[in-house]
């Protein structure tokens, strides 16, 4: 376990000390806790702060990599606040909010709140990244145009960012008839399911090659099975696993820029830890993706 010293900011991700300051980190956590259009299950507004509290007790060694990707530096930002009902006016806020992050030359990393909010990020990432793509990991496709009677949902998010940008569905496994009728009638639509995923590895390589250079990627937690992963608002059986995620997004990583990432919809069950602790991990585990090759050799020594 991490050994916790004086200073220590424990609302900074991985309760790392206070001498990380927003100009020497690489790496800028914005917790954005939006919750307004969700259905079935609730809840996504508190994930920012309980897996930014599961984060404190991550060991900063990752064995895999034999990395610390801490040392790259990681300031996490206070939490967005939205006063206004209107779905299109957060999402402006998060533009802008991320505009300023990259404006800095930091890598951005989004922890929601609903899937709503990537839209804000990719606007903010297309002005500076003209041929971006987004990697989207999810069990649904999210491409309604409307979805109770507004643009600006959960359940449309991708539909608004592939009007801005090219994107590749993964570990998809339920849509409905409208996303269906609306895919087949695309001359061109990269998506890939999580049994096909599930069956070859090969497909992560396609996958992969489906995506520009530049790539932002989005990770609804509920891509995984529910077995690994039940605290999310619809559980979908057949999900992916911890390493089968992990296989694809280190190609990804290895053979893409990667521009930024968010991990949005856990929905917290009280008395259960893990599903907080997993997606805390997954944070820190692609920030060692991104980083390993470019930071310094790591030593054991947790701060």
């Amino acid at each position: 376990m991490p050994k916790k010293v004086k200073g220590e900011r424990p609302f900074n991700f991985g309760c790392l000390p206070l001498k990380y300051s927003y100009e020497e980190a690489k790496v800028v956590i914005l917790p954005i806790p939006y919750e307004l259009t969700t259905t079935y299950k609730p809840g996504t507004r508190e994930a920012p702060l309980l897996i930014i509290q599961a984060s404190r007790y991550l060991e900063l060694y990752d064995q895999e990599l034999e990395y610390e990707p801490y040392k790259v530096g990681i300031y996490t930002q206070e939490e967005l606040e939205f006063s206004v009902k209107d779905p299109k006016k957060p999402i402006n806020q998060i533009k802008e909010a991320v505009k300023k992050i990259i404006g800095k030359s930091k890598f951005p990393v989004i922890i929601g709140g609903e899937h709503t909010i990537s839209l804000g990020v990719v606007l903010a990432l297309k002005e500076k990244y003209p041929h971006l793509s987004v990697l989207q990991l999810d069990a649904h496709p999210d491409l309604y145009d409307t979805y109770q009677e507004t643009k600006y949902s959960h359940a449309t998010v991708m539909r608004r960012i592939k009007e801005v940008c090219p994107i590749c569905q993964a570990g998809i496994r339920t849509l409905s008839l409208k996303e269906a009728t609306y895919l087949k009638s695309q001359k061109e639509s990269a998506l890939f399911t999580a049994r096909e995923m599930i069956k070859s590895e090969k497909t992560f390589q396609e996958i992969t090659n489906s995506l520009s250079n530049e790539v932002y990627i989005t990770i609804d937690l509920d891509v995984f099975d529910p077995s690994l992963m039940p605290a999310v608002g619809t559980p979908e059986p057949g999900g992916l696993f911890w390493y089968d995620l992990l296989s694809l997004l280190k190609i990804v990583f290895a053979q893409k820029n990667v521009v930024g990432f968010d991990l949005v919809e856990l929905c917290p069950l009280p008395g259960m830890v893990a599903p907080d602790f997993l997606a805390a991990k997954l944070i820190y585990k692609l920030i060692g993706y991104k980083f390993a090759k470019s930071s310094p050799q790591p030593t054991v020594n947790s701060p």
